[in-house]
């Protein structure tokens, strides 16, 4: 009797790691600022491309350092609204994380310029993936966050994303990150904190991690 319970469970535990997952060979891009780029840190630390190799996806790393959703930056190119181009063809995910750098620079940026240019981004790539599921990562809860302009640019992403039907993950409320407390970020964070408020560490996407895929799972059934 205890062989027989030996082998069976040893044959549930290969089915099981021989299983697929069903997003296997499906193809995501991530699409953003410095969060996707993962500003001075290897890509591979970052929380989505663990998604993606933990299911098995075909990986497509869009960020870049510095830049806006709806301003052009002269050091860090142009803004996503029109940058989103720059994406492959044939896509089955797409993971936008932004909002970070406009909230830093609403003075210039503008909000009403701000849903004007997301309402833009957002359509363009309905039109253009228009089988893909699009979602949406917002900055993290910062020191007076309630007080400052990220709340602007989150609520703002939040109201202009649902008029699309594009889900939103509101990771400054909703998250695990508390990226307004230094000895979180000390821990946390690239840099050990100091002076960074938005780029996490291998650590830090490890705990961002369950949660980021408990609310990317429920979109992507193929």
């Amino acid at each position: 009797m205890r062989k027989f319970l030996a082998l069976f469970f040893a044959a549930v535990c290969v089915s099981a790691a021989c299983a697929q997952s069903p997003l296997e060979g499906k193809r995501i891009a991530v699409f953003g600022d410095s969060y996707v780029r993962n500003h001075r840190e290897p890509v591979e630390n970052t929380w989505h491309y663990k998604f993606a190799k933990k299911h098995g996806m075909e990986y497509f790393n869009h960020g870049r350092n510095g830049n806006c959703v709806a301003m052009d930056r002269a050091r860090f190119g142009e803004a996503m609204y029109k940058r989103y181009t720059e994406l492959p063809d044939s896509l089955d995910c797409i993971l936008l994380i932004a909002g970070h750098n406009d909230a830093a620079l609403l003075d210039s940026v503008g909000i009403d310029n701000y849903r004007l240019r997301l309402s833009e981004l957002c359509n363009g790539l309905i039109e253009r993936y228009p089988q893909a599921n699009i979602l949406f990562f917002t900055c993290w809860n910062g020191a007076g966050f309630d007080h400052k302009k990220f709340r602007q640019v989150v609520d703002a992403t939040i109201d202009v994303c649902g008029r699309y039907s594009i889900p939103v993950f509101d990771a400054a409320r909703r998250g695990n990150i508390y990226a307004h407390s230094d000895a979180f970020r000390a821990v946390y964070f690239q840099n050990n904190g100091i002076k960074d408020h938005a780029h996490l560490n291998a650590k830090g996407h490890d705990r961002f991690l369950p949660v980021a895929e408990a609310f990317i799972l429920p979109y992507l059934t193929y």
